[in-house]
Protein backbone atom coordinates (compact mmCIF):
# COMPACT_ATOMS: atom_id res chain seq x y z
CA UNK A 1 0.00 0.00 0.00
CA UNK A 2 3.19 2.22 0.95
CA UNK A 3 4.05 1.62 -3.28
CA UNK A 4 0.78 2.46 -4.55
CA UNK A 5 0.83 5.90 -2.36
CA UNK A 6 3.79 7.07 -3.61
CA UNK A 7 3.24 6.12 -7.17
CA UNK A 8 0.27 8.24 -7.02
CA UNK A 9 1.80 11.07 -5.58
CA UNK A 10 4.24 10.92 -8.37
CA UNK A 11 1.64 10.60 -11.21
CA UNK A 12 -0.32 13.49 -9.78
CA UNK A 13 2.96 15.37 -9.59
CA UNK A 14 3.90 14.34 -13.13
CA UNK A 15 0.72 15.45 -14.28
CA UNK A 16 0.75 18.85 -12.69
CA UNK A 17 4.23 19.40 -13.05
CA UNK A 18 3.61 20.93 -9.25
CA UNK A 19 4.01 19.25 -6.06
CA UNK A 20 1.69 21.77 -4.54
CA UNK A 21 -1.05 21.22 -6.58
CA UNK A 22 -0.55 17.18 -6.71
CA UNK A 23 -0.63 18.00 -2.87
CA UNK A 24 -3.75 19.88 -2.95
CA UNK A 25 -5.47 17.01 -5.56
CA UNK A 26 -4.39 14.33 -2.90
CA UNK A 27 -5.47 16.33 -0.01
CA UNK A 28 -2.06 16.29 1.82
CA UNK A 29 0.85 18.75 2.01
CA UNK A 30 3.41 19.28 -0.40
CA UNK A 31 6.17 18.00 2.00
CA UNK A 32 4.31 14.42 2.08
CA UNK A 33 4.27 14.33 -1.47
CA UNK A 34 7.89 15.23 -2.24
CA UNK A 35 8.67 12.81 0.37
CA UNK A 36 6.74 9.64 -1.69
CA UNK A 37 7.94 10.72 -5.18
CA UNK A 38 11.52 10.20 -3.15
CA UNK A 39 10.94 6.98 -1.61
CA UNK A 40 9.47 6.14 -4.84
CA UNK A 41 12.53 7.11 -6.46
CA UNK A 42 14.72 4.98 -4.00
CA UNK A 43 12.57 2.11 -4.41
CA UNK A 44 13.61 2.04 -8.22
CA UNK A 45 16.77 3.42 -7.91
CA UNK A 46 16.34 6.39 -10.41
CA UNK A 47 15.63 9.78 -10.25
CA UNK A 48 12.08 10.31 -11.87
CA UNK A 49 11.59 13.87 -11.58
CA UNK A 50 14.15 17.01 -12.31
CA UNK A 51 13.58 19.35 -9.73
CA UNK A 52 14.48 23.37 -9.55
CA UNK A 53 13.30 26.06 -7.00
CA UNK A 54 10.72 27.08 -9.94
CA UNK A 55 10.11 24.23 -12.01
CA UNK A 56 9.48 20.41 -12.00
CA UNK A 57 9.94 18.65 -14.80
CA UNK A 58 9.62 14.61 -15.69
CA UNK A 59 12.90 12.80 -16.72
CA UNK A 60 13.12 9.63 -19.08
CA UNK A 61 12.54 7.36 -16.65
CA UNK A 62 9.77 9.35 -15.26
CA UNK A 63 7.93 9.57 -18.73
CA UNK A 64 8.26 5.57 -18.86
CA UNK A 65 7.02 5.32 -15.59
CA UNK A 66 3.81 8.12 -16.09
CA UNK A 67 3.15 6.35 -19.41
CA UNK A 68 2.67 2.53 -18.02
CA UNK A 69 1.88 3.05 -14.72
CA UNK A 70 -1.45 5.61 -15.28
CA UNK A 71 -3.67 2.76 -16.81
CA UNK A 72 -3.31 0.35 -13.76
CA UNK A 73 -3.93 3.63 -11.66
CA UNK A 74 -7.08 3.93 -13.70
CA UNK A 75 -7.92 -0.07 -13.17
CA UNK A 76 -7.48 0.55 -9.78
CA UNK A 77 -9.57 2.98 -9.58
CA UNK A 78 -12.38 1.10 -11.30
CA UNK A 79 -11.57 -1.82 -9.23
CA UNK A 80 -12.48 0.22 -6.20
CA UNK A 81 -15.28 1.69 -7.79
CA UNK A 82 -16.81 -1.58 -8.91
CA UNK A 83 -16.03 -3.02 -4.86
CA UNK A 84 -17.88 0.10 -3.63
CA UNK A 85 -20.96 -0.79 -5.62
CA UNK A 86 -20.85 -4.29 -4.73
CA UNK A 87 -20.94 -3.29 -0.69
CA UNK A 88 -23.34 -0.88 -1.46
CA UNK A 89 -25.79 -2.50 -3.39
CA UNK A 90 -24.91 -6.63 -3.14
CA UNK A 91 -25.43 -8.83 -5.62
CA UNK A 92 -25.07 -12.41 -7.81
CA UNK A 93 -25.77 -15.78 -6.63
CA UNK A 94 -25.85 -17.31 -3.45
CA UNK A 95 -25.52 -21.10 -3.12
CA UNK A 96 -26.84 -22.45 0.39
CA UNK A 97 -26.84 -25.72 2.15
CA UNK A 98 -29.71 -26.07 4.41
CA UNK A 99 -30.78 -28.89 6.95
CA UNK A 100 -34.19 -30.31 5.33
CA UNK A 101 -36.39 -28.88 7.99
CA UNK A 102 -34.90 -25.72 7.48
CA UNK A 103 -37.25 -24.69 5.01
CA UNK A 104 -39.91 -23.97 7.92
CA UNK A 105 -37.31 -21.36 9.03
CA UNK A 106 -36.06 -19.28 6.30
CA UNK A 107 -39.21 -19.42 3.91
CA UNK A 108 -40.98 -17.29 5.68
CA UNK A 109 -38.09 -14.92 5.91
CA UNK A 110 -37.50 -14.50 2.24
CA UNK A 111 -40.09 -12.35 0.85
CA UNK A 112 -38.41 -9.42 3.04
CA UNK A 113 -34.54 -10.42 1.81
CA UNK A 114 -35.47 -10.26 -1.81
CA UNK A 115 -37.30 -7.37 -1.02
CA UNK A 116 -34.46 -5.88 0.85
CA UNK A 117 -31.67 -7.57 -1.67
CA UNK A 118 -33.64 -8.16 -5.19
CA UNK A 119 -30.07 -8.49 -6.79
CA UNK A 120 -29.32 -11.28 -4.81
CA UNK A 121 -29.95 -14.58 -6.52
CA UNK A 122 -30.76 -17.21 -3.51
CA UNK A 123 -30.13 -21.24 -4.37
CA UNK A 124 -30.85 -23.44 -1.74
CA UNK A 125 -29.73 -27.00 -1.31
CA UNK A 126 -31.86 -28.83 1.34
CA UNK A 127 -30.04 -31.95 2.41
CA UNK A 128 -29.77 -33.93 5.84
CA UNK A 129 -26.08 -34.85 4.99
CA UNK A 130 -22.88 -33.47 6.05
CA UNK A 131 -21.84 -31.10 2.85
CA UNK A 132 -18.60 -30.65 2.32
CA UNK A 133 -18.42 -26.79 2.45
CA UNK A 134 -15.46 -25.88 1.06
CA UNK A 135 -15.26 -28.68 -1.61
CA UNK A 136 -18.98 -28.77 -2.86
CA UNK A 137 -18.74 -24.32 -2.84
CA UNK A 138 -21.33 -23.56 -0.66
CA UNK A 139 -21.43 -20.05 0.00
CA UNK A 140 -22.87 -20.51 3.06
CA UNK A 141 -24.13 -23.70 5.02
CA UNK A 142 -27.29 -23.38 7.86
CA UNK A 143 -26.38 -26.29 10.48
CA UNK A 144 -27.34 -27.49 13.91
CA UNK A 145 -24.87 -28.57 16.64
CA UNK A 146 -21.02 -27.73 16.93
CA UNK A 147 -18.93 -27.50 13.61
CA UNK A 148 -16.88 -29.55 12.95
CA UNK A 149 -14.04 -28.43 10.34
CA UNK A 150 -11.57 -25.87 11.86
CA UNK A 151 -11.14 -23.86 8.52
CA UNK A 152 -14.58 -22.52 8.98
CA UNK A 153 -16.28 -19.70 10.70
CA UNK A 154 -19.29 -19.58 12.10
CA UNK A 155 -22.47 -17.35 13.69
CA UNK A 156 -24.57 -18.33 15.80
CA UNK A 157 -28.76 -17.27 14.56
CA UNK A 158 -30.83 -18.73 17.52
CA UNK A 159 -31.53 -21.62 19.75
CA UNK A 160 -34.24 -24.30 19.86
CA UNK A 161 -35.09 -27.11 22.18
CA UNK A 162 -36.67 -30.65 21.81
CA UNK A 163 -40.10 -31.65 23.28
CA UNK A 164 -41.83 -35.06 23.47
CA UNK A 165 -45.24 -34.89 22.11
CA UNK A 166 -48.05 -37.26 20.58
CA UNK A 167 -51.57 -36.76 19.14
CA UNK A 168 -54.41 -36.97 21.56
CA UNK A 169 -56.00 -40.12 20.09
CA UNK A 170 -52.55 -41.67 20.89
CA UNK A 171 -52.89 -40.36 24.50
CA UNK A 172 -56.48 -41.78 24.89
CA UNK A 173 -55.85 -45.09 23.49
CA UNK A 174 -52.68 -45.92 25.64
CA UNK A 175 -52.61 -42.87 28.47
CA UNK A 176 -50.28 -40.34 29.28
CA UNK A 177 -47.17 -41.09 30.86
CA UNK A 178 -46.46 -39.80 34.19
CA UNK A 179 -42.65 -40.35 34.33
CA UNK A 180 -39.94 -41.35 31.52
CA UNK A 181 -39.58 -44.91 33.18
CA UNK A 182 -42.51 -45.07 31.69
CA UNK A 183 -41.82 -44.82 27.97
CA UNK A 184 -41.01 -48.31 27.67
CA UNK A 185 -44.21 -49.03 27.70
CA UNK A 186 -45.28 -46.77 24.94
CA UNK A 187 -44.90 -46.81 21.40
CA UNK A 188 -41.87 -44.39 20.22
CA UNK A 189 -41.21 -42.75 17.14
CA UNK A 190 -37.16 -42.37 16.43
CA UNK A 191 -35.04 -40.90 14.19
CA UNK A 192 -31.91 -42.03 12.62
CA UNK A 193 -29.75 -39.64 11.00
CA UNK A 194 -29.15 -40.19 7.36
CA UNK A 195 -25.20 -39.18 7.60
CA UNK A 196 -24.07 -41.91 10.21
CA UNK A 197 -27.63 -44.22 10.76
CA UNK A 198 -27.10 -43.72 14.30
CA UNK A 199 -30.59 -42.61 16.85
CA UNK A 200 -31.19 -39.61 18.09
CA UNK A 201 -30.81 -39.66 21.68
CA UNK A 202 -33.54 -38.46 23.56
CA UNK A 203 -31.94 -36.81 26.67
CA UNK A 204 -34.78 -36.59 29.53
CA UNK A 205 -33.64 -34.95 33.12
CA UNK A 206 -34.04 -38.52 34.32
CA UNK A 207 -33.45 -41.22 31.57
CA UNK A 208 -31.38 -41.07 28.58
CA UNK A 209 -32.92 -42.52 25.89
CA UNK A 210 -30.47 -44.21 23.05
CA UNK A 211 -30.21 -47.27 20.44
CA UNK A 212 -30.33 -49.41 23.08
CA UNK A 213 -33.66 -48.24 24.45
CA UNK A 214 -36.42 -50.73 24.15
CA UNK A 215 -39.92 -49.74 23.92
CA UNK A 216 -43.32 -51.40 23.22
CA UNK A 217 -43.14 -50.72 20.00
CA UNK A 218 -41.30 -48.64 17.98
CA UNK A 219 -40.98 -46.57 13.99
CA UNK A 220 -37.71 -45.36 12.96
CA UNK A 221 -37.66 -42.83 10.37
CA UNK A 222 -34.91 -40.59 8.97
CA UNK A 223 -36.64 -37.27 7.91
CA UNK A 224 -38.52 -35.38 10.53
CA UNK A 225 -41.44 -34.55 8.17
CA UNK A 226 -42.45 -38.24 8.56
CA UNK A 227 -41.46 -38.18 12.14
CA UNK A 228 -44.32 -35.38 13.13
CA UNK A 229 -46.84 -36.58 10.23
CA UNK A 230 -46.63 -39.85 11.93
CA UNK A 231 -47.01 -38.76 15.57
CA UNK A 232 -50.30 -36.96 14.20
CA UNK A 233 -51.15 -40.32 12.78
CA UNK A 234 -51.25 -41.35 15.87
CA UNK A 235 -48.76 -43.70 15.87
CA UNK A 236 -46.56 -43.42 18.66
CA UNK A 237 -44.51 -40.00 20.87
CA UNK A 238 -41.71 -38.71 19.57
CA UNK A 239 -38.86 -36.80 20.61
CA UNK A 240 -38.31 -33.39 17.95
CA UNK A 241 -37.75 -29.98 17.93
CA UNK A 242 -39.78 -27.33 19.29
CA UNK A 243 -40.11 -25.38 15.86
CA UNK A 244 -40.91 -27.69 14.20
CA UNK A 245 -44.23 -28.58 15.93
CA UNK A 246 -44.65 -25.58 17.59
CA UNK A 247 -47.60 -24.45 15.09
CA UNK A 248 -49.45 -28.29 15.72
CA UNK A 249 -49.20 -27.86 19.84
CA UNK A 250 -50.62 -24.20 20.33
CA UNK A 251 -53.33 -25.82 18.08
CA UNK A 252 -53.50 -29.01 19.86
CA UNK A 253 -53.31 -31.33 17.28
CA UNK A 254 -50.16 -32.46 19.22
CA UNK A 255 -49.89 -32.75 22.76
CA UNK A 256 -46.71 -32.21 24.91
CA UNK A 257 -45.79 -35.13 26.63
CA UNK A 258 -43.72 -34.88 30.13
CA UNK A 259 -43.27 -31.13 29.98
CA UNK A 260 -39.93 -29.92 30.84
CA UNK A 261 -38.29 -32.74 31.16
CA UNK A 262 -36.04 -32.86 27.70
CA UNK A 263 -32.53 -31.48 28.79
CA UNK A 264 -31.33 -30.64 25.65
CA UNK A 265 -30.87 -27.66 24.23
CA UNK A 266 -29.25 -26.71 20.96
CA UNK A 267 -29.08 -24.23 17.78
CA UNK A 268 -28.71 -23.35 14.43
CA UNK A 269 -25.25 -21.59 13.09
CA UNK A 270 -24.40 -20.21 9.69
CA UNK A 271 -20.53 -21.76 9.22
CA UNK A 272 -18.63 -20.50 5.51
CA UNK A 273 -14.89 -20.87 4.59
CA UNK A 274 -12.62 -18.45 5.11
CA UNK A 275 -12.60 -14.84 7.14
CA UNK A 276 -13.60 -12.81 4.66
CA UNK A 277 -17.13 -12.14 3.48
CA UNK A 278 -17.91 -10.93 0.12
CA UNK A 279 -20.83 -8.44 0.35
CA UNK A 280 -24.14 -11.02 -0.59
CA UNK A 281 -22.62 -13.63 1.89
CA UNK A 282 -22.17 -10.89 4.38
CA UNK A 283 -25.62 -9.23 4.33
CA UNK A 284 -27.24 -12.80 4.15
CA UNK A 285 -25.65 -13.80 7.30
CA UNK A 286 -26.71 -10.36 9.31
CA UNK A 287 -30.18 -10.65 8.50
CA UNK A 288 -30.61 -14.19 9.23
CA UNK A 289 -28.92 -13.38 12.47
CA UNK A 290 -31.18 -10.29 12.71
CA UNK A 291 -34.39 -12.16 11.98
CA UNK A 292 -34.04 -15.86 13.02
CA UNK A 293 -35.99 -15.85 16.30
CA UNK A 294 -38.94 -13.98 14.94
CA UNK A 295 -38.87 -17.28 12.51
CA UNK A 296 -38.85 -19.48 15.57
CA UNK A 297 -41.62 -18.11 17.02
CA UNK A 298 -43.93 -18.45 14.29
Amino acid sequence: MDSLTALTSFIRTAETLSFVQAAQLLGISASAVGKNVARLEQQLGVRLLNRSTRSVSLTVEGALLLARSRPILEQLRDVEAEITQAVAHPSGKLHVSLPVVGYRLITPLLPLFSQLYPDIELDFDFSDRLVNVIDEGFDVAIRSGEMQDSRLQARALGPFRFVLCASPAYLALQGTPSCSDELVDHHCILFRFPATGLIQNWELADLRVTGDFHPAHTLTVNNIEAMVQSTFAGMGISYVPDFVVGDLLAQGTLVEVLPGNCIRESGFSAIWPGRYLSPRVRCFIDFLAEHWPVARRQ
